[in-house]
């Protein structure tokens, strides 16, 4: 059996990683910080893990988010490249728009409950397995990894919950996406605005 509490020692591993300095970047020395970081979240905390004591207020964080925490990290310690902004941006419209589709239904602002579909989950794999192989036609190979890993960890329990939708999405992952999508869609028409009004200076 899987321990239930070996998501919430890796997922602060992670976190607490790409939050402190890295004091250099050699990835000898990041990958030692990070076991540091992972021997750390054992400390008890009132009688509980400093990582249970913290997913106690966090709750689980789904598989996409880890596999995303650990994608930066890898980046941070130099294993990895950065994303492209493209990618970035096609990965945050898929998870912003799964977030919209879930949260607001759930939290009772439908007569909808998709939360019940990650029960029997068959219509919703299919569904992720095309979004899938489309951001892998995209040549989004980290986006289609992303969806791959969930459903390989769910088909396999490799988390306590039997709900499908827990390994796709987590409160944390759908407000930051969302928050970004907002962000590039500012950004983009201040973009257009700033390039119209500098067309419009140099006409005659």
């Amino acid at each position: 059996m899987i321990d239930m509490w070996w998501q919430a020692h890796l997922t602060f591993a992670l976190f607490v990683f790409l939050i402190t300095p890295g004091f250099g970047a050699n990835p000898g020395w990041q990958g030692l910080r990070l076991l540091v970081l992972l021997a750390i979240s054992f400390i008890p905390v009132d009688g509980l893990s400093l990582a249970a004591y913290v997913r106690s207020f966090t709750g689980d964080t789904a598989i996409t988010t880890l596999v995303l925490l650990g994608y930066l990290v890898a980046v941070r310690a130099g294993l990895a490249e950065p994303l492209r902004r493209q990618a970035t941006v096609q990965i945050m419209l898929v998870m912003a728009a799964l977030a919209v589709f879930l949260y607001p239904a759930t939290m009772g602002l439908s007569a909808l409950d998709p939360y019940r579909l990650g029960y029997q989950p068959r219509p919703l794999i299919v569904l992720i397995a095309v979004l899938a192989f489309a951001l892998l036609a995209l040549k989004n190979r980290l986006g289609a990894a992303l969806f791959a890993l969930a459903t390989l960890a769910f088909s396999v329990g490799l988390k306590p919950s039997p709900n499908y939708w827990d390994y796709l999405i987590d409160p944390f992952i759908g407000l930051y996406s969302c928050g970004a999508v907002i962000g590039y869609a500012i950004k983009g028409l201040w973009r257009r605005k700033t390039t119209t009004q500098d067309a419009l200076s140099i006409q005659p």
